[in-house]
């Protein structure tokens, strides 16, 4: 199997159960004229995101990593009317990218887009939580922060996902000094060791190469 095959696999199932949509074609268009990295989840991965979010029945998202707002619309699009998506971005070229985005989808009214460095930030918002869904997909370092904090403010029943924590295969030598390997390993001891979660960790392949998310539930 090789990375073609990954990729045309992707687009085959986005064709069939995705298809054209002009605010998130958009988005990735406006996100590659903007120059911004071309890391936003795949369309199967939005879809898978905002199917979690739909099922859990959220209505208070928190995301931490915007980049140009992809995976915020496949998000909010999942809230009801009343619901809410606060999301975090460190840059603020990403931020203005991501907030015309956002408001091209037609989700201005439910998405606030908030930047700066996260762990500066978070403790602004602790009191808008407990929140019912948070998806991390920012600095892989500091991933274990970003999971306490939103273990410290969900509820029991929260879900939290958190992306790329495969790294390609690498996640598994204990002797890298890889800032984002070490980060990962560290939230893979945390979640290991935490008695208030149950997670797992899942391998993908796709358009985005190999790599794979945590899945966790806030039990107390």
């Amino acid at each position: 199997m090789t990375q073609r095959v990954w990729t045309e696999v992707d687009d085959y199932i986005a064709g069939l159960v995705i298809g054209d949509d002009p605010a998130l074609d958009g988005a990735l268009e406006a996100s590659d004229k903007a120059g911004l990295p071309q890391i936003a989840v795949s369309p199967s991965h939005g879809k898978l995101l905002h199917l979690i979010a739909r099922i859990h029945g959220a209505r208070k998202i928190l995301e931490i990593g915007t980049l140009a707002g992809y995976s915020t619309i496949w998000l909010a699009r999942a809230l009801p009317p009343d619901g809410k998506l606060i999301t975090l971005e460190y840059d603020a070229r990403h931020a203005e990218v991501a907030t015309a985005n956002i408001a091209g989808a037609g989700l201005a009214d439910r998405v606030e887009v908030r930047v700066g460095a996260a762990l500066d930030t978070l403790p602004t918002i602790a009191e808008e939580a407990p929140f019912d869904l948070f998806f991390i997909d920012a600095d892989k370092v500091n991933n274990p922060k970003y999971v306490r904090w939103a273990i410290d403010n969900s509820r029991p029943g929260s879900v939290i996902i958190v992306d790329n924590v495969v790294r390609n295969g690498l996640v598994v030598d204990a002797t890298s000094t890889d800032p984002a390997i070490v980060g990962t390993r560290e939230l893979g001891s945390l979640l290991a060791n935490e008695p208030r979660v149950s997670a797992t960790m899942v391998q993908t392949v796709g358009d985005k190469g190999y790599d794979g998310f945590a899945l966790v539930l806030v039990e107390s």
